[in-house]
């Protein structure tokens, strides 16, 4: 097949002119030789074993001969079959081995060996290793491939062949020159000369196959370069009449090689097809009729593909097709040829994908997992490269035709999944490959840097699924680290402009994304953990801390975002949109634990109250109070939450009596708050109204709970140790500290309302909260899961005494203060000598 190169080279090279021909014939001479070596492999290997069967069966007949000779015989009649000595007989002699001949000879012929009939064919049996007593055949070394190319098989003819088409060459110079004889009647003889060849080379097609097929393939060169020399160099011939030749020899080449299973006449016949309307051209011709053409010529060898693997002529094909293509489309398309060229881009890329799966199927059997790899991945990237170009004028063309092939072969292989056998695996996961990586190309095509990122992360989870179903931990990890990619590329890019509407922007949605691709990750390498590694839990549960960052950072940066520009009134909503966020996100997480069986969902749900307690001290320090702002919506629906939260998840979420306590904690605090601000608004004058305020809440709060607290419904008394110990003793510590700091701090002037000791306002508060205290002790007391420490009453004498004692002193001072005019301070009150009287009397009743 080298000199079929060597003459599609030396036509292809001869289109450049100059020394392309040269060049083209030598390159050309390569690639077929180097086919031909492939071609030739079977028929090199038959006859190595008929060789190794010969010198097997010499050897045999040597051996026995020479043992004959030893034992002294004379005559030996021949039998007609060898039979191997056994080892249950060892005293039986073996018999003479087989000979290839009819075993004719009597007992009285001699025992001389005949020399082979010229008819010998390989025996019906492989030889097998030699018994013990015999000699082992030489298995001869395989023969080199550039030897085989010179001196073995057909090398005279060959030669003889190759002579030949540089002697028609030579003739055709020399007659122009020398030889008064029309140039029509040279050319006609050269044309009879390979009609002659190619009829020599049919009659011996039987009994000199490779001999015929290299004398016809002779013969077709020799035809095409006399069209050739007729059209271009002596301009006989229309280039109407030269297409038609051209085309109708390689039609008559294809059908010697299906007639003959030859795939280089198959590939002849090809090359000429394709060469045919070059050769022919004048450069003036319609591109529908080049290209309808050419798909008449794919079509043919998508119908051989139907019936042979002939992987060299689908890769002729597909490069003549596609470099032709463009090499027309970068010297003469223009815009305006869009309509007429892009079907038949799609038809020919149709035709390749069906011929690379057609060969897939025909060598299934034979072969674990057929893909021809310069088909099956060079097609679509030629293809879409061809197709670029065409739409490259065309707003987000190039973006939904990569889109386009993605569907296609993500469709593809679902097809082939379902329907083909498991031989096809390969073929399926590569166009699944191809589907994704279309799927990932047409995002950016379209797309700005967040969106882009924001899909690979889903196409990143998209593998993790992937990987997991095949069990490919390298398509996990992949996976994985595209998802982690895209949320740094995401970074980088968040500094683009995000889009005036809330939520439905390119920053909030791709953070979306990046959070559900690295959630659904987590989830589905979680489910799958018995036929994962240990290592695999881990990493969901990275992944889930990533998703969860992704989600919450992503709700917190757009609700600042929305606010910041907005008046300084609606700034002031940000902190209760958290709030509000926050609790609806730990809702849902709830929810996928209990419909996903998500373990790792139950994290945000414990995690809702130090949210909410770091939600409770940003906004203390620009509310007014916890209220406004629709607070009054909010921190209920939190503290809803929160409790239906504790409530569904009771026996999952650890130590789960502290977060009751600690959602006491935040109420009261909260409470406090609200009604200390009230206070103060309501009643304008003295300083006490907003002390008054702060203490109602928790002295409500811890004289309910020791009241009553253990006759209510859930929550309070399904968990009543930890609302009454464990929550309790945080108000009680509040209030003690409270009455503390408005004894030694404030003049409790309680205007507009004249002073009364013990009648104003912060003595009865005080009066109240040693009241909650009193009973508070006297509750924790008695019950069963009381520290020792509360079991006596030692621990209740101290606090309460010790803070009656502050508040009697603090009444006495006040009352001085308001009554007497000593001013309310320190040094004041040491150096007046009403303070001191008054404080040694009272003492003294005390």
């Amino acid at each position: 097949m080298w000199f079929i190169g060597l003459i599609v080279g030396g036509f292809i090279g001869a289109i450049g002119g100059g020394a392309g021909a040269v060049i083209g014939a030598l390159a050309g001479a390569g690639v077929g030789w180097a086919l031909a070596n492939q071609l030739d492999r079977p028929g090199n290997e038959r006859l190595a074993r008929l060789e190794a069967s010969i010198e097997f069966l010499q050897q045999r007949v040597a051996s026995l001969e020479r043992s004959q000779r030893k034992a002294g015989l004379s005559e030996t009649e021949p039998t007609g079959e060898y039979r191997e000595p056994t080892t249950a007989e060892p005293d039986r002699r073996p018999s003479p081995v087989a000979r290839p001949v009819d075993p004719r000879a009597s007992s009285g012929e001699s025992p001389s060996i005949p020399p082979p009939p010229a008819d010998f064919r390989e025996p019906a049996f492989r030889p097998e290793p030699a018994s013990p007593g015999g000699t082992a055949p030489r298995t001869p070394p395989e023969p080199s491939a550039v030897w085989n190319f010179f001196f073995g098989g057909n090398a005279l003819v060959r030669f003889g062949v190759i002579v030949l088409f540089f002697g028609v060459a030579f003739l055709l110079k020399y007659a122009s020159e020398h030889i008064e004889i029309p140039i029509e009647a040279r050319l006609i003889g050269v044309a009879l000369g390979a009609i002659v060849m190619l009829a020599i080379g049919w009659h011996l097609r039987l009994k000199r196959p490779g001999y015929a097929l290299i004398v016809q393939g002779g013969g077709i060169g020799v035809l095409y370069l006399t069209v050739f020399a007729a059209f271009r160099l002596y301009q006989l011939l229309p280039a109407g009449l030269v297409f038609a030749l051209l085309t109708a020899m390689a039609v008559f080449s294809a059908m010697l090689a299906v007639l003959q299973d030859s795939r280089s006449l198959a590939a002849m016949g090809v090359t000429g097809g394709f060469l045919a309307p070059l050769l022919a051209s004048t450069g003036g011709g319609s591109h529908v009729a080049l290209f309808s053409f050419y798909a008449l010529l794919n079509l043919g060898i998508l119908i051989v593909a139907w019936f042979k693997a002939w992987r060299s002529l689908n890769l002729l094909g597909f490069a003549f097709t596609f470099i032709i293509g463009l090499v027309w489309g970068d010297r003469f398309y223009r815009p305006e040829f869009f309509a007429s060229t892009e079907p038949f881009l799609i038809l020919f890329f149709l035709f390749y994908v069906a011929i690379a799966v057609l060969f897939a199927l025909r060598r299934a059997a034979s072969i674990k997992d057929p893909v021809d790899g310069s088909l099956v991945f060079g097609v679509p990237l030629v293809a879409f490269g061809l197709q670029a170009a065409l739409v490259r004028d065309i707003e987000y063309a190039t973006a939904f035709s990569a889109l386009a092939l993605s569907c296609f072969y993500l469709l593809l292989a679902k097809v082939l999944f379902v329907r083909a056998s498991e031989n096809m695996r390969l073929l399926v996961e590569s166009f699944l490959a191809l589907g994704i990586v279309f799927g990932t190309l047409a995002i950016p095509l379209a797309l700005d840097g967040r969106w882009t990122a924001a899909a690979w992360a889903l196409e990143g989870a998209a593998i993790v699924w992937i990987g997991v179903r095949q069990d490919k931990i390298l398509a996990r990890g992949f996976g994985i680290f595209l998802q982690f990619a895209a949320g740094v590329a995401f970074f980088f890019s968040a500094a683009e402009p995000r889009g005036a509407v809330p939520v439905f922007n390119s920053f909030y949605l791709g953070c979306v994304m990046i959070s559900v691709a690295g959630l659904f990750s987590a989830w589905y390498l979680k489910q799958q953990r018995a036929r994962l590694s240990q290592e695999a839990a881990y990493v969901a549960t990275a992944l889930f801390c990533w998703g969860v960052l992704w989600w919450f950072g992503a709700g917190f940066e757009e609700i600042t975002a929305y606010v910041r520009t907005r008046p300084l009134e609606l700034r002031l909503y940000r902190f209760h949109g958290v709030v509000l966020f926050v609790t609806g996100c730990c809702a849902l997480f709830s929810v996928l634990r209990r419909r996903l069986n998500w373990d790792e969902a139950l994290y945000p749900v414990i995690a809702l109250l130090p949210l909410i307690y770091a939600l409770a001290l940003g906004d203390a320090t620009r509310a007014a109070h916890p209220l406004e702002y629709f607070g009054y919506i909010v921190w209920p629906l939190a503290f809803t939450a929160h409790l239906w939260l504790l409530r569904r998840h009771e026996g999952e979420m650890p130590h789960v009596h502290w977060w009751h306590a600690a959602g006491v904690w935040l109420f009261a605090a909260l409470g406090a708050w609200e009604v200390g601000w009230w206070t103060g608004e309501l009643v304008r004058g003295g300083d006490v109204w907003r002390l008054v305020g702060w203490p109602l809440v928790p002295i409500a709060l811890l004289a309910w709970l020791s009241d009553r607290g253990e006759r209510t419904a859930w929550p309070v008394a399904r968990f009543f140790e930890a609302y009454l110990l464990h929550g309790g003793i945080l108000l009680a510590a509040f209030l003690w500290l409270w009455m503390v700091h408005v004894n030694f701090d404030s003049r409790g002037d309680p205007a507009p309302l004249p002073y009364l000791p013990l009648l104003n306002p912060l003595d009865l508060a005080q009066g109240a909260a040693l009241l909650a205290l009193y009973a508070w002790f006297r509750r924790l007391r008695a019950a069963p899961f009381a520290p020792q420490l509360f079991q006596t009453a030692e621990l209740a004498y101290v606090a309460l005494g010790s803070i009656g004692f502050f508040w009697l002193n603090g009444v006495l001072l006040r009352t001085v203060h308001h009554w007497a005019g000593v001013p309310f301070a320190l040094d004041a009150m040491m150096r007046s000598m009403l303070v001191q009287a008054s404080l040694s009397i009272f003492w003294s009743v005390l």
